[in-house]
C-alpha cells in the first residue's frame, strides 16, 4: 500500500516552497504557495521576513538597496503575493520582502501601500482589477497576460526604462521574453527562476537496477521498469490530478525535444506555427504512449503532484517527475534521512525520433514587476515606481537569494559560492542553472483559455478516450478563437 503521510508533513510543506514560473495551476499548488487566505488588504507591512534556509541556516537580514534621491512624497500602491507565511523557506518571496523592507527604510518619505494576497487569490484579484482598468501602481505581471493587457493599454511600456537601468548590463536578457509584445518590454522579471520539469531519483535504487545515473533514453527506463516491478515499486511517480501537471512538468519539455524553440516562439508570436503541426502531434503521441507503458504509477491521472511525490518519499517509487517547488518540499521532508543523501536530479530522457533539442527542461521567471501607465501622469511618482522596480529585481535581490538559497533571478551573480551549501542544494543548483539547457514553459504564454482546453484534453487522452490528433485540433481551435 502506498504510504501517504501528508497531514504529518503539512507543516514542513508550508515552509519548503520555491517560487516557480509555471502557470495555470490549481489554487492549492499554484507555484507552490500555501493555501492561505488573503494576509493583508491595503495595509502596510513593515517587517523584514525571516527565513528558514534549508541550505545554510540563518539568512542575511539586510540587502544593499541603492540610496537614490527621489522627489516623490506620497503613496505608492504595490500588489504582490509574497506573504509572510510563504516567505518562510521560499527564497524568492523572502528576498522580495527583504528588499522591499529595506527600500522602504531607505525611502521613508514614500508610503508603500501593499495589497498582499496568497498566490491563487492574487491571480483572481489582479485579473478582476485589470478587467476594471483599476490596476495598482506597481504589481506582479504573469507572462501569459502580457500581450492581452499590453494591447488594452493596461501596462506601461518599460522598454526605455529597462535599457536605462543602472543594472542593465547585469540582466539575464533571456528572461524578458514572456513580458515582451511587439518588441516592447512591459516588466522587469521578478522573484526566482526555477525548473518545472526535473527527474528526482534515488541513485541507490537505480544503481541496484544497473544504472550509475538516471537513463538518458526512455528505452533504458523501460528496462529498469522490469526490475522495479519485481521489487513491487513504481519506476516513476507522477500526478496529473490537477490537469496542469502533464503540460507544465512534462509536455513543455518533451514538446521542445520534438519541435525546437523556433516553433514555440512562432506559436507565441502568431507567426504561423500550429498545434496541429506534425512535430507537436508527435510529442503528443509520445506522451500518450509513454504514460501507457507501465513506467508510471497506475493512478497518475487521478492523484496530484503532492500525492505522487509522497510515493517517492515513502520509497514506493524509484523516481519522481515534478518542479522546483516539489524539490524544495522533498528536500525539507527528507532532511537527515538516507534518501536525502542518495537523491539526485536528471533531465527527462530523450524520446526516440526527437531531434530538435537535447537535455532541455522548461524553466524561467513567470512574473515581472510591471507599472500601471496611469502612474506616468506624475513624473516624480513614476520615478519612485521605477526605482522600486529596479531594486526589487536588481543585484540586492539577486545577491541575497544566491548567497542564502543558491537561487537565481534577473540579475546575474558571478561565482556563486556553493561550498557553504550541502550536496543536495549544490546538485540542484547545477541542474537548474549550469548543466542543462532552458526551454519555454508553455503556460507562461498565450492564454489560459487555450491551456484549459489542452490540459483537460491531455488528461482525457491519457485515459485513452481521445486521440493525439484530436487533442491537437481542439487546442488549435482554442488558440484561433482566443489568442
Amino acid at each position: 500500500m502506498k504510504k501517504k503521510f501528508l497531514s504529518v508533513l503539512l507543516a514542513t510543506a508550508m515552509v519548503a516552497s520555491m517560487l516557480t514560473a509555471c502557470g495555470s495551476k490549481t489554487p492549492a499548488t499554484d507555484n507552490n504557495t500555501t493555501s492561505e487566505t488573503a494576509e493583508q488588504t491595503q495595509t502596510q507591512t513593515q517587517d523584514t521576513a525571516t527565513s528558514e534556509n534549508t541550505g545554510t541556516g540563518d539568512a542575511t537580514t539586510k540587502t544593499d538597496v541603492a540610496k537614490t534621491n527621489l522627489a516623490y512624497k506620497g503613496e505608492l500602491e504595490l500588489m504582490h503575493f509574497s506573504t509572510s507565511e510563504e516567505s518562510q523557506g521560499n527564497g524568492g518571496s523572502d528576498g522580495f520582502r527583504t528588499v522591499l523592507a529595506d527600500w522602504k527604510t531607505v525611502h521613508p518619505e514614500i508610503n508603500v501601500v501593499e495589497n498582499v494576497l496568497a498566490n491563487a487569490d492574487y491571480k483572481t484579484q489582479i485579473a478582476t482589477l485589470a478587467a476594471a482598468n483599476d490596476l495598482p501602481d506597481v504589481f506582479l505581471l504573469q507572462g501569459m497576460n502580457t500581450k492581452a493587457w499590453a494591447s488594452q493599454g493596461l501596462l506601461l511600456d518599460m522598454t526605455d526604462i529597462i535599457s536605462k537601468s543602472p543594472y542593465a548590463s547585469q540582466y539575464d536578457n533571456t528572461t524578458f521574453y514572456p513580458f515582451t509584445s511587439d518588441s516592447k518590454m512591459y516588466g522587469l522579471p521578478a522573484l526566482t527562476g526555477g525548473t518545472c520539469a526535473v527527474v528526482v531519483y534515488d541513485s541507490a535504487k537505480w544503481k541496484e537496477a544497473g544504472f550509475d545515473t538516471f537513463p538518458e533514453t526512455w528505452a533504458d527506463v523501460q528496462k529498469a521498469k522490469d526490475y522495479f516491478s519485481g521489487k513491487g515499486i513504481d519506476t516513476i511517480a507522477f500526478g496529473n490530478g490537477g490537469k496542469w501537471q502533464v503540460n507544465s512538468t512534462f509536455l513543455a519539455t518533451i514538446g521542445d525535444r520534438f519541435t525546437g524553440a523556433d516553433w514555440t516562439h512562432s506559436l507565441i508570436e502568431k507567426k504561423g506555427a500550429s498545434f496541429t503541426d506534425k512535430p507537436f502531434v508527435d510529442a503528443l503521441k509520445f506522451t500518450k504512449d509513454i504514460f501507457a507503458s507501465g513506467i508510471f504509477n497506475a493512478d497518475f491521472n487521478a492523484i496530484t503532484n503532492e500525492d505522487a511525490r509522497e510515493y517517492y518519499i515513502s520509497g514506493d517509487a524509484a523516481a519522481y517527475i515534478g518542479g522546483n517547488w516539489d524539490v524544495s518540499y522533498i528536500q525539507a521532508t527528507l532532511k537527515d534521512t538516507d534518501l536525502y543523501n542518495t537523491t539526485k536530479f536528471a533531465v527527462l530522457p530523450q524520446p526516440d525520433g526527437a531531434t530538435a533539442s537535447y537535455k532541455t527542461h522548461d524553466t524561467g521567471l513567470g512574473y515581472a514587476v510591471a507599472i500601471n501607465p496611469k502612474v506616468a501622469d506624475d513624473p516624480n511618482k513614476l520615478a519612485a515606481a521605477v526605482d522600486l522596480a529596479y531594486e526589487l529585481t536588481g543585484p540586492a535581490f539577486a545577491n541575497y537569494v544566491a548567497s542564502n538559497y543558491a537561487l537565481g533571478g534577473l540579475t546575474k551573480v558571478q561565482n556563486v559560492d556553493l561550498s557553504k551549501f550541502d550536496q543536495f542544494t549544490q546538485d540542484f543548483y547545477n541542474y537548474q542553472y549550469v548543466d542543462n539547457k532552458p526551454c519555454e514553459i508553455y503556460d507562461s504564454y498565450i492564454s489560459s483559455a487555450v491551456w484549459d482546453v489542452l490540459n483537460t484534453d491531455l488528461q482525457t487522452m491519457l485515459n485513452g478516450q481521445l486521440s493525439p490528433e484530436d487533442v491537437a485540433k481542439n487546442a488549435a481551435k482554442a488558440y484561433n478563437d482566443n489568442y
